[in-house]
């Protein structure tokens, strides 16, 4: 009789086990993925699974494994590029070619990165290509994502892309951010390189902003207290601060001081800082 209750018990114990490792996968499976590689590059894992890559300058300063972080990629199917400074493109190219992932930018951008950026120029068209407004829709549309405006700059440069010695300046259209909706997942603002603008607040016609990856480094973008302002204009549930750290001793941002404006605001509890490499669940 002993034997048997204990038979009873190990049996409610592993069953136990079982749903919590069942349940643990499920909800792994319901939450959208970020990683950030350092500077502005992330890569974002939808809940069905699809995988993009948001200005891949993996091998980055601050980023120490981004070699092997860049070698270990075998998915990827979306690829997208804000503007065409290199610390942004990255190595958009090397991926695309690995894994056929099709680049989502403004058109200028595309047919520049495709003359002088080596990216694929099969792997780019009307359907992965737009400009400020419009919404591109992926994957019966668990993916829809909308070109926003960034006050900044963009060309494309051969020789900063490790392209030859071509050390031309190619214009590439105006910069970009991008408003990535998943379905059954967060709304993410990336906001590219730029200043703070005043339209940023329309943003919220698009329903909430979950998770916003701001620029804080100031020099080539807005610092801390730009960024903290433009925080409260768009007003997301998270703050991310990316774009800093990589070019010293000209980019000064931090994180800290981000915290400090985002404190005089009353917006501390938004602050979601990421670590280089790690991957987190939204």
């Amino acid at each position: 009789m002993k034997n048997g209750k204990m038979k009873t018990v190990w049996i409610g114990i592993l069953t136990t086990l079982t749903f919590l490792a069942s349940a643990s996968k499920l909800y792994a499976a319901d939450k959208t993925l970020v990683t950030w590689y350092g500077q502005s590059a992330f890569k974002i894992v939808t809940p069905k699974g699809h995988t993009l890559f948001v200005d891949p300058w993996l091998e980055n300063p601050m980023n120490k494994n981004g070699k092997r972080d860049l070698d270990s990629i075998n998915k990827a199917d979306l690829i997208l590029v804000s503007h065409g400074h290199f610390d942004h493109v990255g190595e958009a190219a090397e991926i695309a070619k690995k894994t056929k992932a099709r680049l989502v930018a403004t058109f200028d951008l595309g047919a520049n990165l495709a003359t002088y950026g080596g990216f694929p120029k099969d792997q780019m068209g009307y359907d992965s290509l737009g400009n400020f407004g419009g919404t591109l829709s992926f994957f019966d549309g668990e993916v829809r994502i909308t070109f926003i405006p960034a006050v900044h700059s963009s060309s494309v440069n051969r020789k900063d892309l490790g392209l030859g010695d071509d050390d031309e300046n190619h214009w590439a259209g105006a910069p970009s951010g991008f408003l990535i909706r998943i379905k059954s997942g967060p709304s993410i603002y990336h906001t590219g390189d730029t200043d703070l603008f005043g339209d940023m607040a329309l943003l919220r016609k698009y329903g909430n902003i979950d998770l916003m990856l701001v620029c804080i480094g100031d020099h080539f973008t807005m610092g801390p207290k730009g960024a903290a302002e433009a925080v409260k204009l768009v007003s997301p549930k998270k703050v991310v601060p990316m774009h800093y750290g990589t070019f010293l001793p000209m980019m000064t941002g931090t994180p800290e001081q981000f915290r400090v404006e985002l404190k005089s605001l009353g917006l501390a509890n938004r602050l979601a800082p990421m670590v280089v490499g790690k991957t987190e669940r939204f």
